[in-house]
């Protein structure tokens, strides 16, 4: 997520952000690879990710969605339409868990109500 972030707000490119945060993280290679891996298809894929959160919270223009929020939604929509990978009840109970240590006070509330009408594609 804060790959996805600083990607968004700051406008760096994917690997400027992934190399140096990665570094710091120690994690396995394994794990690096899993986190390259979501934030390129997040990357790859936000034409299509932005257009279900316009679908899902049309009352909020993209552009108006808090930059935290904005970029959970777009990791859980990824992990729940593209990647399907993770369970859609762990991929939304975990961008959840994001929204209430790092977004606002109606953060967790948005990202339920959005990635819940979501989940109704990936049940299809």
């Amino acid at each position: 997520m804060q790959a996805l972030y600083e990607i968004d707000t700051a406008g760096h490119k994917v690997d400027e952000v992934i190399t140096p945060l990665l570094a710091g993280e120690g994690l396995s290679a394994e794990n690096a690879a899993f986190v390259r891996e979501l934030v390129s298809g997040v990357i790859e894929n936000r034409g299509k990710i932005d257009l279900n959160i316009q679908k899902f919270a049309p009352a909020w223009p993209i552009g108006q969605i808090p930059a935290v929020d904005r970029n959970i939604l777009r990791l859980a929509i990824f992990e729940i339409l593209f990647d399907n990978k993770a369970p859609v009840k762990v991929a939304i109970n975990e961008a959840v868990e994001l929204a209430k240590t790092f977004g606002g006070d109606n953060s967790s509330r948005f990202v339920n109500g959005v990635l819940g009408s979501v989940s109704s594609l990936a049940n299809r």
